[in-house]
């Protein structure tokens, strides 16, 4: 019988499920990964790690499944019988959580209670750990700044709201039926891995492509909300950490430092050596190539959310203290690491 761990993830072809299925890989872990049939391939962020099927030992494999139908939860947890279960499968997208709020609270609140039901009904509670992977999103129209594990939440969102409730019936399943499950609450978390409409992700590409004479001008929404931005690598090793302790708890994670968006994008302009100049304020904010009418960013009020989150600042002292957590990335490093990489996709792009 194997002695490595077994780990489940749900949303493993996403940002953060590459970064932890690399991180458990490296710990020796046999990885079951969650991926959802679509017309085309959306294993990019794995394929570095991608093992072929007809390979005897392997210790990443895939199964098609979606966290949207319960038999396909349950029959995959009954097959696989993790000891860690990692759900990061989710409508992630605050924007479009207005659009799609149906689909939002099935995916990303009913999602967690069909796993942690699943957990129940196999009577998996002595032997599968389960992390839920919470938000800062939650907070909303914050109560207390910065926001720690005890600050009530607010949140202005679809997906916010179902954030909560996934939050909420992680908590009860814990209490109700001593499921080892726990919630790691993450600020904003950042990578070259970003989807490309997520707005650091956005201004990356976008100063890049004018950096490069491909693009002319960025629109971008509320340059004035305060984010805490870390790395995305960072944040899957707490996850890790948060299942690795003795008793189930939940957890922030944060950098404690914030930023508003228009002072991200200002370190992406100084990372990629253009000279700036903004003029005007709110939504005639415009940026301009010093000494020329070069507008290169705008804003569009269509790139508003219907309810604003205006700030959101992590303490994340209690991970610090118990899980001897700390981010070893900081924006800058984290800004510089995006900027290389999308100007090599760039290149990559143009040979091709």
């Amino acid at each position: 019988m194997s002695k490595n761990k077994v780990a489940l993830i749900f949303g493993i072809t996403g940002q953060d499920g590459s970064y932890l299925s690399e991180y458990l890989l490296k710990k020796n872990y046999i990885v079951h990964g969650v991926i959802r049939r679509s017309s085309s391939f959306n294993t990019g962020r794995i394929d570095h790690i991608y093992q072929d099927p007809h390979k005897k030992k392997r210790n990443l494999i895939l199964h098609y499944g979606d966290i949207t139908d319960s038999i396909s939860v349950s029959s995959l947890i009954k097959k696989i019988l993790p000891h860690e279960i990692y759900n990061l499968a989710a409508q992630s997208h605050v924007a479009v959580s207005f659009e799609v709020p149906e689909y939002t609270a099935n995916a990303d609140a009913i999602g967690t209670l069909r796993i942690l039901e699943a957990i129940r009904f196999h009577k998996l509670q002595s032997r599968t750990r389960f992390y839920q992977a919470g938000t800062s999103e939650m907070y909303g129209k914050v109560k207390e700044t910065p926001q720690n594990e005890y600050t009530s939440f607010y949140p202005r969102s679809p997906y916010g709201v179902a954030k909560v409730y996934a939050h909420w019936i992680t908590v009860n399943y814990r209490e109700a039926y001593k499921i080892f499950a726990c919630n790691g609450i993450l600020f904003n978390h950042e990578s070259p891995r970003r989807g490309g409409t997520f707005v650091t992700k956005k201004i990356v590409n976008g100063l890049c492509r004018i950096k490069k004479g491909l693009q002319k001008t960025l629109y971008l929404g509320n340059l004035e909300a305060k984010r805490d931005w870390g790395h995305a690598k960072d944040y899957a090793v707490a996850m890790w950490k948060i299942l690795q302790k003795r008793e189930p708890d939940d957890f922030v994670i944060a950098t404690g430092v914030q930023l508003t968006v228009k002072e991200f994008v200002n370190l992406v302009l100084k990372e990629l050596k253009i000279d700036y100049l903004w003029k005007g304020k709110g939504l005639s904010s415009r940026c301009f190539i010093k000494g020329t009418k070069n507008k290169i960013i705008s804003i569009d009020k269509n790139y508003f959310r219907p309810l604003e989150v205006d700030t959101l600042l992590g303490n994340s002292k209690k991970a610090r203290r118990e899980l001897k957590w700390k981010p070893k990335y900081n924006v800058k490093s984290m800004i510089k690491e995006m900027v290389y990489e999308e100007l090599n996709s760039l290149k990559d792009d143009k040979k091709n």
